[in-house]
């Protein structure tokens, strides 16, 4: 199931970045096998394994990898891999003994993703850091947030998913292709700090054009424009305005009940505090509820901020079942979707070492090599 059925990732299991990029590979149909270490990753707060939604759709196998014969194994899983992955800092997996060097040398064609903060080389790359720092560097962070204020963290969504996850299963994916049709392998060396730069492409080019002329907060997309923003409503909720394109902003103006012939022009960034204060109070006079339903047919570009908790009742995405149950865990679906290739219900986070003995099973392990392992306590079965 899915357009990735066929392709087979080894995931040596870390937070962040590596788990969610192999969830979207095994989403997306790839078998993925998880490498847990015993006692699972450190996510620097408790999660039980069930609840690891980021570990859904893969078995997982323990392996403490500091035991002797333990690099081994993950070799023998990679002989018939087309990638692993792995977000450990540089040099860590060449200390392990799974370096890029030696998986290539076992398996050639393999796809050997690496996802870092930093990047496996640079100033910086031996130092620790976390979203907030990557985006920071990246000049994105600095963009977030209101006039005066400090910059605004947004999630970890730039940094890990975006700049990281994201960039490095389309790197896993181009070199899998380039494998397939060459015969030949490489390293992938994702880091987040160049997908974060890389998605403020469109900033340098406004910035570059004189479009982009204000500090935070001041400009188009960063909440500067009063017709690109968010307004409180009279119950305490928000709506989120997006209209940028004259049809679409006299379709606000229309909605609000507001004469374009008193308002200044839209683009008239001196009349924006202004036009910003009536938008306000005309938001004021109706709940959240009550402009979704007014504008829930219009171009307008008018949509109500939702709570996480509302999302997977709203129609639309209701009727798209962007949000599905597993396991009893309500969680987003895998995207994008697929006509002829359509994705399978991912199956629910296992524990570390749930699945070892049927790991080490497929890939030609017998029953007393299984049991030795076991005993020397180099692999481990429900590791949590």
């Amino acid at each position: 199931m899915g357009p990735l059925a066929g392709i087979r990732v080894i995931e040596i299991a870390g937070i962040g970045p590596a788990p969610y990029s192999a969830m979207v590979l095994a989403d997306l149909g790839a078998t993925v096998i998880r490498v847990d270490r015993p006692g699972g990753s450190d996510l620097g707060v408790p999660i039980p394994p069930s609840l690891e939604l980021l570990n859904r759709g893969r078995p997982s196998i323990a392996i403490d990898l500091k035991k002797p014969g333990a690099a081994e194994i993950v070799l023998r899983l990679l002989d018939d891999a087309d990638g692993l992955i792995e977000g450990m800092r540089p040099g860590v997996m060449e200390r392990l003994g799974l370096g890029p060097d030696v998986c290539l040398a076992r398996n050639p064609r393999l796809a050997y993703g690496r996802v870092t903060g930093w990047g496996q080389d640079g100033p910086r790359a031996a130092t620790a850091g976390h979203d907030i720092n990557y985006i920071a560097v990246a000049g994105a962070l600095s963009g977030i947030g209101r006039p005066g204020a400090s910059p605004v963290p947004p999630l970890n969504l730039i940094g890990d998913y975006g700049g990281g996850a994201m960039y490095l299963a389309v790197g896993m994916l181009a070199a899998i292709l380039s494998a397939k049709a060459t015969g030949v392998g490489q390293v992938v060396d994702t880091a987040m700090v160049d997908g974060a730069a890389q998605l403020m492409t469109m900033f340098h080019a406004l910035a570059a054009a004189g479009q982009w002329p204000g500090a935070r907060g001041e400009n188009l997309l960063d909440g500067g424009a009063p017709f690109y923003d968010t307004y409180e409503t009279s119950d305490g909720g928000y709506v989120a305005v997006g209209a940028i394109e004259a049809k679409f902003y006299a379709l606000l103006l229309e909605g609000l009940g507001l004469d374009p012939a008193a308002l200044p022009d839209q683009y008239d960034r001196a009349a924006w505090p202004a036009l910003r204060a009536r938008f306000a109070a005309a938001f004021r006079s109706r709940t959240r509820d009550e402009w979704a339903a007014l504008f829930a047919e219009s171009d307008a570009c008018v949509t109500p901020v939702l709570e996480r908790t509302e999302v997977a009742e709203d129609p639309h995405l209701a009727a798209r079942a962007a949000m599905i149950d597993i396991a009893g865990i309500r969680q987003p679906a895998p995207a994008p979707r697929f006509s002829t290739t359509p994705a399978a219900t991912p199956s629910p986070p296992v524990a570390p070492g749930a699945s070892t003995r049927d790991v080490l099973g497929e890939a030609g392990f017998d029953t007393n090599e299984i049991e030795t392992l076991i005993a020397g306590e180099v692999v481990f079965e429900d590791a949590s």
